[in-house]
């Protein structure tokens, strides 16, 4: 196997429970906790309706249970229905670094295969772990959506790890898994372009159902290419056009106290809605309390580069049409925190998308790239808006870190709100307590049993 391959394999299989610092436990139940809120408030959508309906079809000697119901179906197919859920609010997890995605997306793999593993806490918190060292490090070095390609590139990799992983693969089998995840998945940028489809939540899932069967094929003999990333027409030459050289992962007391484990410098978001919009969306309700929104003459947007690119060359951004395209509005998202006082779910019904008032103050709005903000991105996330009302007063809001920022992140009760605020329409409070009391105490499970039959609809 080329370098790179052998490296990530090497360290998947050496990683293990207990050079993970109690931080990092603590920081993949806060994960599972934010992960299977929006997994349960994406439980109802149509995407996910479609891909339960298709999971159904599939029975397996190995079942892997579906999230929400007593359906059980092949691991590969579990973890694209439930990877579905979960990213359809768009409220999961992000990491940027400055290239990266939403790394939570991985988790599904892992669950599919540690469900009929009878897979116990610890092995599952290690190989969600694992799936976030080698997603993230990967993105810290290779901004794959600037080549035009989707996050599920690296999502692939990071996810056929932490399923390798579960599965107990050795060191010549992960290798395989890696190439067999990566050789075949090269998801285009296309998918988060223009006016935005279900598919915008659905591509992830499909990398975490390729990453799955692609651990499956290994351990079962399979062989891939063995130069995926290194090699002639390999992914370097092909999606980046130059040699890479990922830098080695840290071992056990080789890892420095300024360099952690990756899952701890995630953001959590606040509202359902991509992570560019969050900074905007939480100005707009400070604003929203000191000027009303009748009284509003005109609205100035200042952010970096890459939250101001997309408004400023996609048109549809300026006219959603799909709940997939609203959320990733800058424009529409201020709006609706003006207009409503909150960005929910709610916010995003056709109605809610095409309101007349919402359109209107959009029509105030100018929105433009600071170029300070841009050489900031991606240790800040600033964003300033500037509204002027119809008496000529101006009023001004900025922040460099969103509420769920690392900076300033979400404590773990307000984890827990958030949780049952995405739950609670399909959950009973019991079901949220249970489900919560085995969140938290994930480390110490034996299996997956309480946590699935909590979550059972």
């Amino acid at each position: 196997m080329d370098r790179t391959t052998e490296m990530l394999a090497s360290y998947a299989c050496r990683l293990s429970f207990e050079e993970l610092d109690d931080k990092t436990v603590h920081q993949v139940k806060r994960t599972l906790v934010d992960t299977m809120g929006c997994a349960m408030g994406g439980f109802v959508s149509e995407p996910a309706k479609i891909a339960r309906g298709m999971a159904s079809t599939i029975t397996s000697t190995t079942p892997a249970r579906v999230f929400g119901t007593d359906v059980y179906t092949s691991p590969d197919m579990a973890a694209f229905a439930n990877g579905v859920m979960v990213r359809y609010l768009d409220c999961n997890d992000s990491y940027f670094s400055p290239g990266g995605g939403h790394p939570s997306d991985m988790i599904t793999a892992v669950l599919a295969l540690a469900d009929p593993m009878l897979s116990d806490g610890r092995t599952i918190v290690t190989a969600i772990a694992l799936a976030y060292e080698v997603f993230c490090r990967l993105s810290d070095q290779v901004v794959i959506g600037d080549l035009g390609w989707d996050q599920g590139i690296f999502s692939v990799v990071g996810a056929a790890c932490g399923a390798g992983k579960i599965l107990g693969l050795d060191q010549e089998q992960m290798s395989n898994a890696i190439s067999l995840a990566i050789t075949p998945s090269l998801p285009l940028a296309v998918t988060r372009s223009g006016e935005l489809s279900m598919w915008k939540g659905c591509a992830t899932a499909a990398s975490s159902r390729s990453a799955v069967f692609a651990a499956l094929l290994a351990a079962e003999g399979m062989q891939g290419p063995g130069e995926p990333f290194d090699g002639k027409r390999g992914l370097w030459e092909q999606a980046v056009g130059k040699p890479v050289e990922i830098i080695d992962f840290p071992m056990g007391g080789s890892r420095k106290a300024d360099d952690p484990f990756r899952i701890n410098q995630t953001i959590v978001k606040s509202y359902p809605s991509q992570i560019h919009t969050q900074a905007p969306i939480g100005l707009a309700l400070e604003l929203g309390k000191k000027v009303a929104l009748a009284d509003i003459k005109s609205i100035h947007i200042d952010t970096y580069h890459t939250a101001a690119s997309t408004a400023s060359s996609e048109p549809e951004k300026w006219n959603p049409k799909t709940r997939e395209t609203a959320d990733h509005s800058i424009p529409f998202l201020v709006a609706a925190a003006l207009q409503e006082g909150a960005v929910t779910p709610g916010t995003f019904t056709p109605q809610g998308i095409a309101d007349a008032t919402k359109r209107a103050t959009m029509a105030k709005m100018t929105l433009s790239e600071d170029a300070e903000f841009t050489a900031n991105f991606p240790d800040q996330y600033n964003c300033r808006i500037t509204v002027t009302d119809q008496a000529g007063e101006v009023h001004t809001a900025h922040t460099a870190y969103s509420k769920g920022h690392k900076n300033n992140p979400l404590y773990d009760i307000e984890l827990e709100w958030k949780f049952r605020s995405f739950a609670s329409g399909v959950l009973s409070d019991m079901q949220c307590d249970q489900v919560l009391s085995a969140l938290w105490a994930f480390d110490e499970a034996i299996d997956m049993d309480d946590l699935f039959d909590g979550l059972v609809i």
